[in-house]
C-alpha cells in the first residue's frame, strides 16, 4: 500500500506537540510550544483554548514547511480529556477552558453522583466509577447555575481536541472514548444521564470512530484540504501509540500524571478504575493518577534544577542510601482512590538529605500510586499484566524507569517514540485514509523499542516496604486532610 507522511498532534495538559512521521514511524519533523495554566482562584484551572489552535496552526505550518503538495496523507489529533470548553454558535469560547486539575464543580458533582446507582455505573461503565468535578455533568451544572448568560448561549461543549477539530475543518465531531463518561457500553450516548442536566444533550457533537472522517483543512491554513480523522483521547492515542493492543499487554504513559492501562476482554468491576466499552476490538482497564511528572516538575521550581539534573542526582546516588516517603498528592489523587481531598507529604526526612534524595523519593512516590493503581486494573482485568511498554515524558529518565520495573516487579520497555499520542494519532490518521489496513498493521509497523528496564530481585523487599509504608501513610494522613479543609473552610 501506499504510504506517505503522516502528521499526529497532541494538545495536552502543558503543550501542543506534534510530529511528522515516515511509513517506518521515523521522526522526520517534530514540533513543541508550551501554554499556560491560570489558576485565578482556589481550586479553579483553566487555558485558553486560543492557545491551543494557534499552536496546533504554528504546528502544521512548521511540519509541512516545504513539503510538496499531498506528502501528508492525513492528520490526526488527540488530547487532554476531561477539559471542557464551552462555545456558542459561531464556535468561539464562551470563556476560558475548564481543565481536568480544576474543582469548582465539586459540589454539583456530589449531587449528580447521588442519583445514579452502582448497577447503573457497572452497567454503563463497567466498574463503579464516581461523577466527580471533572465530568462534563458536574461542569455543565456548574455553567447552568453560576452562569446562566453563558448556558443559553452554549451551542457545543466540547473536548481540546474537538475543538481544534472544529476549528480547522468546521466540522463538529467526537469520538466515543473522549465522551466517556456520557456513553454505555453501546457507544452511544446514555439517555438518563443526559436527563440528569437538562438541555445538554442538544450541546454535545455527533460521535464518530476513531478513524472516521471529521473533514479537511480548511483553505487558507496549512496543509490545506488535508483530510484529519476524528481521533481519540489521550489514553486510546496513547494506546495505540505504544502498540500496546493484545490481551494482556499494558500501556504506561507518564506525563503529568500517569496513565496506566491493560487490555483485557475479560471485566469484573473494580472500583476506582474504568472498564471501557469494547473499541475496535479493544477491552482497556485503565485509570489515571493525579500527579506523577507534575511531581517532579514541582520539585523542579522548589529546588531550582531542571528535571533532567534532578535524575541524574539520583542516577550518580547510591540507591540504597535511606529516603524520605513522599505521597505525590499535591492535588489530590484519581485512580484508583478517586480522593480529592489527599494531600502531598515527605515523611521521614533528616539532616543528611537534600535533592538527590528527596527525587528519589519522588520517584519511588509516583511508582507506588502507579503500583497501587496496578492492583486494582489487574482485579478488573482478571489477569496480570506481564510487561509494560512505556512512553511519555518521565519516561526519559532512566532511574525512574528503573525503579518503576523495581516496584511493579514487571519489565518496563521504554519506546523510541516517548510522544506515543503523537504517534497513535497519526497511526489513526494512517488507517483513516487508507495508508494502513488496520490499526494492527500500523502499529507493528511504526511502534519501535528503545530499551527494556527489567526488575533488580535485589530491590524487591525495599519496594515492598515502601509500598506497604505509602499505602498505610495515606491511611493516616485522611482524617488529618479532611479536619485541615474543613479548618480552612472557616
Amino acid at each position: 500500500m501506499k504510504t506517505p507522511l503522516l502528521v499526529g498532534i497532541d494538545v495536552g495538559t502543558t503543550s501542543v506537540k506534534a510530529t511528522l512521521f515516515d511509513e517506518g514511524g521515523a521522526a522526520l519533523r517534530t514540533f513543541a510550544a508550551p501554554y499556560p495554566t491560570a489558576r485565578p482562584a482556589a481550586g479553579f484551572a483553566e487555558q485558553s483554548p486560543d492557545d491551543w489552535t494557534s499552536r496546533v496552526i504554528a504546528a502544521l505550518a512548521q511540519l509541512s514547511d516545504g513539503l510538496p503538495e499531498g506528502a501528508v496523507a492525513a492528520v490526526g489529533l488527540t488530547s487532554q480529556v476531561n477539559t471542557h470548553v464551552f462555545l456558542d454558535g459561531n464556535g468561539a469560547p464562551l470563556m476560558p477552558a475548564i481543565t481536568w486539575q480544576d474543582g469548582r464543580a465539586g459540589a454539583e458533582a456530589a449531587e449528580l453522583d447521588a442519583q445514579i446507582s452502582a448497577e447503573e455505573r457497572i452497567g454503563w461503565w463497567g466498574a463503579p466509577l464516581p461523577i466527580d468535578a471533572s465530568h462534563p455533568l458536574a461542569r455543565a451544572l456548574w455553567l447552568q447555575r453560576h452562569r446562566p448568560d453563558l448556558w443559553a448561549r452554549t451551542r457545543w461543549l466540547m473536548a481540546p481536541k474537538d475543538y481544534c477539530i472544529l476549528k480547522l475543518t468546521g466540522e463538529a465531531t467526537a469520538d466515543p472514548m473522549t465522551a466517556f463518561g456520557l456513553i454505555d457500553q453501546s457507544l452511544g450516548y446514555v439517555p438518563r444521564l443526559l436527563a440528569l442536566v437538562p438541555g445538554i444533550g442538544d450541546r454535545l457533537p455527533p460521535l464518530r470512530g476513531f478513524t472516521q472522517s471529521a473533514g479537511r483543512i480548511r483553505q487558507g491554513l496549512p496543509l490545506a484540504g488535508t483530510p484529519m480523522v476524528t481521533g481519540a483521547m489521550d489514553a486510546w492515542a496513547g494506546l495505540i501509540g505504544t502498540g500496546a493492543l493484545a490481551d494482556g499487554d499494558c500501556m504506561y504513559l507518564s506525563g503529568t500524571s500517569e496513565i496506566v492501562g491493560l487490555v483485557s476482554g475479560a471485566r469484573h468491576p473494580a472500583a476506582g478504575v474504568v472498564a471501557f466499552p469494547t473499541c475496535e476490538g479493544i477491552t482497556l482497564h485503565a485509570g489515571p493518577t493525579q500527579a506523577g511528572g507534575a511531581s517532579l516538575a514541582w520539585l523542579s521550581n522548589l529546588t531550582g534544577r531542571t528535571p533532567s539534573d534532578l535524575s541524574a542526582l539520583v542516577a550518580a546516588g547510591d540507591p540504597h542510601r535511606p529516603t524520605p516517603l513522599f505521597l505525590p498528592h499535591l492535588q489530590g489523587e484519581r485512580a484508583p482512590i478517586w480522593d480529592i481531598g489527599a494531600r502531598g507529604a515527605f515523611i521521614g526526612l533528616d539532616g543528611s538529605m537534600g535533592p538527590a534524595e528527596l527525587t528519589r523519593a519522588v520517584f519511588e512516590g509516583v511508582a507506588s500510586s502507579v503500583r497501587w493503581l496496578l492492583e486494582a486494573l489487574e482485579a478488573s482485568a482478571g489477569r496480570p499484566a506481564m510487561s509494560f511498554s512505556m512512553a511519555g515524558g518521565g519516561g526519559a529518565s532512566d532511574p525512574w524507569c528503573q525503579i518503576r520495573a523495581d516496584m511493579l516487579d514487571r519489565p518496563i520497555r521504554r519506546l523510541k517514540t516517548l510522544d506515543a499520542g503523537v504517534l497513535g494519532a497519526a497511526i489513526l490518521a494512517g488507517v483513516g485514509a487508507g495508508s494502513f489496513s488496520s490499526i494492527g498493521e500500523a502499529a507493528g509497523r511504526l511502534v519501535v523499542t528503545d530499551r527494556v528496564f527489567e526488575p533488580d530481585p535485589s530491590r524487591r523487599q525495599r519496594m515492598d516496604f515502601l509500598y506497604g509504608e505509602y499505602r498505610a501513610l495515606y491511611a493516616a494522613l485522611k482524617p488529618f486532610n479532611a479536619a485541615r479543609a474543613a479548618f480552612s473552610a472557616w
